[in-house]
């Protein structure tokens, strides 16, 4: 899916949980929507080279977003409750500490458990339908990246891609061997990015680093080599990747009845 429709359908939530709550005597607070541009989700490859100019790396959006969840409204408001309210808050939210709990086994190895109860439950229900049936489709599909990810970073195409990439950086100025490495230069100067002149480098890096990533095709590339290694794990996984993939248009649907799209 793309930001937008996975944009609407957190935002769709947002808006269930706040009713649920409100009718359960309590204040919530939607998150702060913040703008198509400014919820981007980065990935491995950054290939904008117009989002690259105006956000860089997006570590500005990060500290903003930072802030925003330090100073999130409904954590003020539960914690001037009363603990009996608080406690109260929190089972209406999901079910508090000793609401039901649904573990799944994710690729790779491990458990992932989540409480499943209150207005969040409530919420993907009416999104998805089977909130376990979605938890456990999304964690599987999300965990597979930990199988197919190391094969792609040594696939033979792929490499001689990043190689291009970093030819072309050299070129630009910049001796980094792919994207993840060029980011994390940038991200090492990220809490200094008020400082002047730090915000400008991050952007002329990452402007070289997707001008490059266009240049050497990168992004069409490895989304080939990423369905290539995922197919390959179709026989053990298909009907969990099935299962996510129909959910969310499934929710995606009833999102679309409740909550506008960003800009």
């Amino acid at each position: 899916m793309t930001d937008a429709e996975q944009l609407r359908i957190s935002d769709a939530q947002q808006r269930l949980i706040g009713g649920c709550m409100r009718r359960q005597g309590f204040e919530f607070w939607e998150a702060e929507r913040l703008s198509l541009a400014e919820s981007r989700t980065l990935g491995y490859v950054l290939d904008d080279i117009g989002w690259a100019r105006t956000y860089g790396y997006g570590s500005r959006l990060q500290v903003e977003e930072a802030a925003a969840r330090a100073g999130n409204p409904n954590l003020a408001y539960r914690k001037r409750l009363s603990e009996q309210r608080r406690t109260a808050y929190d089972e209406a939210l999901d079910g508090g500490i000793d609401g039901p709990m649904i573990s799944v086994e994710i690729p790779g190895g491990g458990t992932v458990r989540k409480r499943m109860g209150g207005c969040v439950a409530e919420s993907e229900k009416k999104l998805y339908g089977n909130p376990r049936e979605w938890f456990r489709a999304e964690k599987i599909s999300g965990h597979l990246r930990s199988l197919y990810v190391p094969k792609l970073l040594g696939d033979r195409r792929f490499s001689a891609a990043l190689d291009v990439w970093s030819r072309c950086m050299k070129r630009a100025g910049y001796d980094h061997e792919d994207p993840g490495d060029s980011r994390q230069a940038a991200i090492a100067r990220s809490d200094r990015v008020d400082e002047p002149g730090v915000f400008e480098a991050e952007k002329k890096l990452a402007v070289a680093d997707a001008t490059c990533a266009r240049y050497a095709e990168l992004r069409s590339i490895g989304e080939e080599r990423e369905s290539h290694y995922l197919d390959q794990l179709r026989d053990r996984y298909g009907e969990a990747l099935d299962t996510y993939t129909r959910l969310q248009h499934r929710a995606l649907d009833r999102a679309r009845k409740i909550v506008g799209p960003r800009v």
